[in-house]
């Protein structure tokens, strides 16, 4: 069976590469569906889907935002026209895969709209922009997009060029041909999603041995940020029955200024599709602040917090961990409080009372009981009737407490009236 590639090209100004490229993916038996998002002079080709149909999508016309003064302004509304055309054609079954090229305004626009199709559909971006640090972690941030460096700019045809957009199209049919599309969860209905960090490797081990055990699949992310925002797009996306997040830290990091800072929807998506999740604390204890030399440098994370004067742990130069303050402590209670309360399912906060990590364990470097003591009491003033929080006398990194956090969210699971009549996910 063929396979569908839509190809999002800027067809003012990158006709020809756009053609060659087309032609490349045509050759190894794809058909491609052509969409424009260039916003200057008319497109230089035949296309499927026009610019000017784009940018009504948006609610607008290509007319008034070409001449835009604001680039960003013009670049935003055909990136929302382009998303709606490019879900409606996965949704009549067009869009088995996706690819566009370009410098840095094409690769954010590009990537911007692969976001919007779920995991599992085969994403390629050709940029000469991809090694640019500033940007190259917001162009694929927490989706499965692929980069492919091109090192020199996709600006006419010549032998690198053709030779970057071969390869690329090469790429994606590679990934189409052998892709099933979307990650299906009705093939594991069985799924948990797991947040883990270093800090608390011991508890998700534990966890996810425990799980296994009980007949279920456990899926690990790495909660440095990027990777807690994964989760939440794969929660969203329906594939899990349950959650046990070890590590909401991405909340507090996103509040605080931390370098593991989350999505501001952190700790929503399964409260928002009602699935049953338990929540700890793990993470909550500390701030994420390396490299040491920002202390050395007026940083001013380290300037508003005092970081320095604060217990530290440092591992090595890049990492430092920094001892949440009591205040600080009673906040991410409050903010904890106020997403769990727009749950549409069973939500239980499980603390471990000797230590929500192994740095703040007792004879470890951010031990300090009297800043933990601080959560519940906001946790609870702020938190709805209904949402149970449970304190238990262990710390985080113990066989009893990922024992009790996989007995709590199979209770809930059990409980629910999605897993009662059998539809799951």
């Amino acid at each position: 069976m063929s396979q569908t590639i839509v190809m999002l090209s800027s067809l003012d100004t990158k006709a020809r590469e756009a053609q060659y490229l087309k032609d490349c993916i045509e050759e190894q038996g794809a058909k491609t569906v052509l969409v424009d998002i260039g916003y200057g002079r008319p497109a230089q080709m035949e296309t499927t889907i026009s610019s000017r149909e784009v940018a009504a999508a948006a609610g607008s016309d290509i007319d008034s935002i070409r001449v835009m003064q604001d680039t960003g302004a013009a670049s935003t509304l055909m990136m929302q026209g382009a998303i709606i055309k490019v879900q409606e054609l996965f949704s009549q079954g067009q869009c088995d895969g996706i690819i566009a090229f370009g410098g840095a305004s094409n690769t954010t626009l590009a990537t911007g709209v692969m976001k919007s199709l779920p995991v599992g559909i085969p994403k390629m971006m050709i940029s000469s922009a991809a090694a640019m640090p500033a940007y190259s972690a917001m162009y694929f941030g927490s989706m499965d997009i692929t980069i492919m460096h091109a090192v020199v700019d996709i600006s006419g045809l010549n032998d690198l060029t053709r030779a970057f957009l071969e390869r690329g199209a090469g790429g994606i049919c590679g990934m189409t041909s052998r892709s099933s599309g979307m990650v299906d969860p009705s093939k594991d209905k069985k799924l948990i999603a797991v947040t883990s960090f270093r800090f608390a490797e011991t508890c998700a081990q534990a966890v996810m041995r425990e799980l296994k055990k009980r007949g279920y699949t456990a899926i690990p992310f790495h909660a440095q940020g990027v990777g807690e925002d994964a989760m939440e797009n794969l929660v969203a996306q329906g594939l899990f029955q349950g959650v046990v997040d070890i590590v909401p830290a991405g909340l507090s990091e996103q509040m605080l200024g931390g370098n593991r800072a989350s999505r501001p929807d952190r700790l929503e998506a399964a409260g928002r599709l009602g699935i049953p999740q338990v929540v700890a604390t793990s993470g909550f204890d500390m701030i994420s602040c390396g490299p040491i030399t920002r202390r050395d440098n007026g940083d001013a994370l380290w300037l508003k917090r005092a970081i320095g004067d604060r217990q530290l742990s440092i591992p090595d130069r890049f990492r430092v961990e920094a001892r949440t303050t009591a205040d600080e402590v009673a906040d991410i209670g409050r903010r904890v409080a106020d997403k769990l309360n727009r749950a549409e399912a069973a939500v239980c906060v499980m603390v471990p009372v000797m230590g929500w990590s192994s740095l703040s364990v007792k004879g470890a470097e951010l031990y300090d009981p009297e800043a933990d003591a601080a959560f519940v009491p906001a946790l609870r003033a702020g938190l709805k009737p209904g949402i149970s929080v449970v304190e238990v006398q262990s710390e985080l990194n113990s066989e009893s407490f990922a024992d009790e956090l996989v007995n709590k969210l199979l209770e809930m699971i059990e409980a629910s009236p999605a897993d009662s009549d059998g539809g799951g996910l």
